[in-house]
């Protein structure tokens, strides 16, 4: 079974590369958050294909129908989201998705459809004599499934399907901004031999040395440096020229690998577990466990290898910490710290240029690809995902530790 997150807070999805769409359903939200689909859609579009001239040339509309979990006395503005309309033996169903309501406490339940489908690209993968893409899941995917595997788009291996991500993620981190103010960032930092020299850790923990919260005045400068960058980044110089070198390796018909840089700021302090459910544990595993992540660090991550304990121990005053090459978690426990996590993505698997590989049979060839439609350096559209990741595991710690506060007023009916 495929559950993010969870045991309290966890999403569900379903749905294959060129499937008719992607449903996602949505756990343990608490009732009373005020939802609407346009908060949804607003992390959809960062994420959908074709939002970023640098990524796939597949352009996805991605637009999200709200199905079930909300409710609002004003019935007419509850049902004010698109209609959805099918024929089925002649006969035509039609209906209004959700546009805004309350959460219930009920699962939340959302639709996509999928609109830019070229299946005919994929038929060179197909049946025991289909190729296989190196560094692709076309091998083990087929024999796995005893040959009755999804080929079209890498099936449920597609980037498509963090659609579910994105949808629980941006319902947990809207949940989280109302209870403590946490807002989630991401920045690109490294493509190919290219780094950043700005970094998002190091410039949130400069603010906090105060001991105050960062304003919304300081997020919203970020959130503006972040989205008028030729790539997601706060260094806008390394931005250009990772622009350039994507651009010249897809011209090459190659690809390229990419580190991301994810932080979490105004973070509630004490949530999580110190050992066998620790949040560290989960964050590496959520955020190292997407489509093509090789690596997870958190904090200063393996630079504190060449350190002694004097240079790596983060000072202490009545104000607070006063560094953070913890990254927020000190024994699996959230400090109040930024939470900082960062992932190294694996250059893209399909690539234009000739291979050596084998059928799914596993004759020798000479691999070319015929068709396809693919990112150049999947890094660049994966930010918003590893924000909804961690997302989805604070909010998990953050529900795990109000279960430890039990309140016998909140088991009184009369």
């Amino acid at each position: 079974m495929e559950i993010l997150g969870g045991p309290l807070f966890s999403v569900a999805g379903a749905g294959e590369s060129h499937g008719p769409g992607i449903t996602t359903i949505v756990f343990g939200c608490p009732p009373g958050l005020q939802l609407s689909r346009s908060q949804i859609q607003a992390y959809l579009d960062r994420r959908r294909p074709g939002s970023n001239r640098h990524g796939t040339p597949r352009n996805e509309k991605d637009k999200v129908l709200l199905l079930a979990g909300l409710y609002q006395n004003d019935h007419d503005a509850l049902t004010a989201g698109p209609t959805i309309e099918a024929t089925v033996e002649g006969t035509t169903f039609a209906t209004t998705a959700y546009e805004a309501g309350f959460t219930t406490g009920e699962p939340i339940s959302a639709l996509v459809l999928s609109a830019s489908s070229k299946s005919r690209h994929y038929d060179q993968f197909a049946g025991p004599t289909g190729a296989v893409r190196p560094g692709h899941t076309d091998l083990v995917k087929y024999h796995k499934a005893k040959g009755h595997v999804d080929i079209r788009g890498g099936g449920r291996s597609s980037y498509r399907s963090t659609i579910s991500d994105v949808i629980g993620g941006s319902i947990a981190r809207i949940l989280l901004q109302e209870m403590f103010d946490t807002v989630i960032f991401s920045s690109i930092s490294q493509v190919g031999s290219l780094q950043s020299r700005r970094s998002l850790s190091n410039y949130f923990t400069q603010l906090l040395q105060d001991g105050r919260p960062v304003s919304a005045e300081q997020i919203k400068q970020v959130q503006q440096q972040l989205t008028s960058a030729e790539i997601h980044s706060l260094d806008a110089e390394f931005a250009t020229a990772a622009g350039e070198l994507i651009k010249q390796t897809r011209i090459d018909g190659d690809s390229i690998g990419a580190a991301v840089e994810v932080v979490a700021v105004n973070v509630p302090a004490l949530a999580g577990d110190p050992l066998y459910n620790s949040l560290k544990l989960r964050l590496m595993g959520s955020l190292g466990g997407l489509h093509a992540a090789q690596s997870c660090e958190i904090g200063d991550g393996f630079q504190v290898v060449a350190r002694r304990g004097s240079e790596n121990n983060d000072p202490i005053r009545r104000s607070g910490y006063q560094g953070n090459s913890h990254g927020g978690l000190i024994g699996g426990v959230t400090t109040g710290m930024p939470l900082v996590c960062r992932v190294g993505f694996k250059p893209t698997s399909t690539i234009v240029k000739p291979q050596q590989s084998v059928q799914k049979n596993l004759e020798e060839i000479e691999f070319m690809l015929e068709k396809g439609r693919h990112d150049p350096c999947v890094g660049v559209r994966a930010g918003v995902t590893l924000e909804s990741r961690l997302a989805i595991e604070l909010m998990n710690a953050v529900l795990m530790h109000q279960a430890r506060a039990v309140d016998p007023d909140q088991f009184k009916l009369f």
